[in-house]
C-alpha cells in the first residue's frame, strides 16, 4: 500500500504540474497531505511536515539571502562587463551564447554543488538572454544539462553517497568512469550548440540596433544619484569605480568561501548580503527599496524549497520511499541479473523525479548491489552505473531536490516546461555516457 501510494503521489504531481493543471506549490502541499490522509498517517502528519520543513530550512534560508545578495550585485552593474563580453564574443549569435552558457556552467559547477551553481550561472546569464530575446528554458536547460554532468565529482552528493553506502573509494567509484564522463560533457557541448542553432532559427543573429538596452529594462539601483529619493534613478549615474572593484571583491571572497565551506551556506550569504548592502545603499531608504524591489523573487523561490520539504517529510515519514524502493528492487527479473549495471545506469537518471538521493543511495543502491553480487557481477559496478544518471543528470529536472526550484525561481521557468523542454537532452547524456563505460570497461554489459 505504501510504496502505491507513493508512485500515484509522483505520478499525479508529474502529470498535473506538466499539463499546468495546478501550480507547482499547490501540488507539492496538497498531493502528499492527502497521500497521507489516505494511508491513514493523519495523526503524524504535522510532524511529518515539520521534519521535512527543517530539513529544508536552512537551504530556504541561504536561498532567500543568496537572491537578494546576487539581485543587488546585478543592480549593481557588476556582470555588466561579463555580458558585454559574452556578447561581443557571441557577436549576438544565440547559437555562441548557448555553449558559452554550457562552458560557464561546466566550469562553475566544479565546486559540485548545484545551489552555487545556479545561482551565479543564471544571474551572470539571465540579463543577456534577455538582452537578445532568448528563451529562458535555453538557460535553465542547458544550465541543467551542465550541472548535471559536472554532479559527478568525488565531493558531490551522488558520488559520496554511493561510496558511503557500499563503503567504497573514489578509485572504485569515480575513476573508472572519468572517460565516460568526458563523453558527458562533449555531449554536453554537442546539445548546447544544437539547442543554440535551433533558437539562432528562431530569433536570428542581433543586431545593432536590438543590442541596445531596452527603455523598460530596470536602471541599475546603483545608479541613483545621491540625494534623489528611493527608487529614484539616473541612467547616467553608473556605479563608481571603487564601488565596482569593492562589490567584485567580496564577489570572489563569497565564492572562494562557499567553495571551501568556510562556514554553512547559510551564514555566507546572510552575512555577504548584510555587507554589500550596507556599502552598496548606505541609507535606509535605499535599504528597503532595493528589498522592496526584490522581496517577489525571493517569495516565489523560497516558497518552492519549503514546498517541497512538505512532499519529501510526508513521502520520507510514511515509509512511501522505503516501500518504493523495495518494489522496484522486487520487480526485478532473474533473467536481467547480469545485465543489472547497465539497466541501473540506464532507469538511474529517470528515477530521479521518483527518488530523493538519501533513499535512492542508501535505500535502493545497497539493494540492488547485494542482487548484482549474487550474479557475480562486482557492487562496484553497479555504484559506478548509479552515478551515471541519479541525481546527477537527473537532480537539475527533480521536484525532490530544492536545487531545481532554484534554477527555475531565477530562470523565471516553469518545472513541466523545463522537464518537457529538456529531460530528453539530460536522459541523453545518461546515455551516452553508458555507452562510454561500457566501452572503456567501467561497467559490464
Amino acid at each position: 500500500m505504501p510504496a502505491v501510494l507513493g508512485f500515484a503521489t509522483i505520478a499525479l504531481f508529474l502529470l498535473l504540474t506538466m499539463t499546468r493543471r495546478v501550480s507547482v506549490l499547490v501540488a507539492l502541499v496538497v498531493l502528499p497531505v492527502l497521500a497521507a490522509l489516505v494511508g491513514g498517517d493523519a495523526g503524524d502528519l504535522g510532524e511529518m511536515v515539520l521534519d521535512g520543513l527543517a530539513k529544508v530550512a536552512p537551504t530556504g534560508i541561504m536561498i532567500a539571502f543568496a537572491v537578494l545578495y546576487f539581485s543587488l550585485m546585478v543592480d549593481a552593474g557588476l556582470f555588466d562587463p561579463l555580458i558585454r563580453g559574452l556578447l561581443r564574443l557571441a557577436k549576438g549569435d544565440p547559437m555562441r551564447i548557448t555553449v558559452a552558457t554550457a562552458v560557464l556552467t561546466l566550469c562553475v559547477a566544479l565546486d559540485g554543488d548545484g545551489a552555487s551553481t545556479f545561482l551565479i550561472t543564471v544571474s551572470a546569464l539571465l540579463p543577456v538572454y534577455r538582452k537578445v530575446g532568448m528563451s529562458p528554458l535555453v538557460l535553465s536547460g542547458v544550465v541543467c544539462l551542465g550541472a548535471g554532468v559536472m554532479n559527478m565529482v568525488p565531493w558531490g552528493g551522488p558520488t559520496v553517497r554511493a561510496m558511503a553506502a557500499l563503503k567504497l573509494e573514489s578509485s572504485d567509484v569515480f575513476t573508472p568512469v572519468l572517460p565516460a564522463m568526458g563523453l558527458g560533457i562533449a555531449w554536453v557541448l554537442v546539445a548546447s550548440w544544437l539547442i543554440g542553432r535551433r533558437e539562432r532559427r528562431r530569433l536570428g543573429v542581433l543586431t545593432e540596433a536590438r543590442a541596445e538596452p531596452a527603455s523598460d529594462q530596470p536602471v541599475p539601483a546603483a545608479a541613483a544619484a545621491p540625494g534623489d529619493g528611493p527608487g529614484a534613478v539616473r541612467v547616467d549615474a553608473p556605479a563608481p569605480l571603487w564601488l565596482t572593484v569593492f562589490n567584485l571583491l567580496l564577489t570572489v571572497v563569497l565564492v572562494v568561501a562557499l567553495v571551501l565551506e568556510a562556514m554553512p551556506l547559510p551564514v555566507l550569504f546572510v552575512l555577504g548580503f548584510a555587507v554589500a548592502l550596507l556599502v552598496n545603499h548606505p541609507r535606509w531608504e535605499q535599504q528597503q527599496a532595493l528589498l522592496d524591489r526584490h522581496a517577489k523573487n525571493v517569495v516565489l523561490v523560497t516558497t518552492m524549497i519549503f514546498a517541497a520539504g512538505v512532499l519529501t517529510g510526508v513521502l520520507t515519514g510514511t515509509g512511501m520511499i522505503d516501500a518504493m524502493a523495495e518494489a522496484l528492487v522486487s520487480v526485478i527479473p532473474d533473467s536481467l541479473g547480469g545485465h543489472l549495471p547497465v539497466l541501473v545506469a540506464v532507469t538511474g537518471m529517470p528515477l530521479s523525479l521518483v527518488f530523493t538521493p538519501d533513499a535512492y543511495y542508501f535505500g535502493v543502491l545497497p539493494v540492488l548491489a547485494e542482487t548484482a553480487s549474487g550474479f557475480g557481477t562486482d557492487p562496484a559496478e553497479v555504484a559506478r552505473a548509479a552515478i551515471l544518471g541519479q541525481m546527477t543528470t537527473g537532480f537539475p529536472l527533480s521536484p525532490l531536490t530544492a536545487a531545481t526550484f532554484i534554477l527555475l525561481g531565477m530562470s523565471g521557468v516553469q518545472l513541466g516546461e523545463h522537464q518537457r523542454f529538456i529531460f530528453r537532452w539530460a536522459f541523453a547524456t545518461t546515455l551516452v555516457m553508458t555507452v562510454g563505460a561500457v566501452l572503456t570497461g567501467a561497467l559490464s554489459l
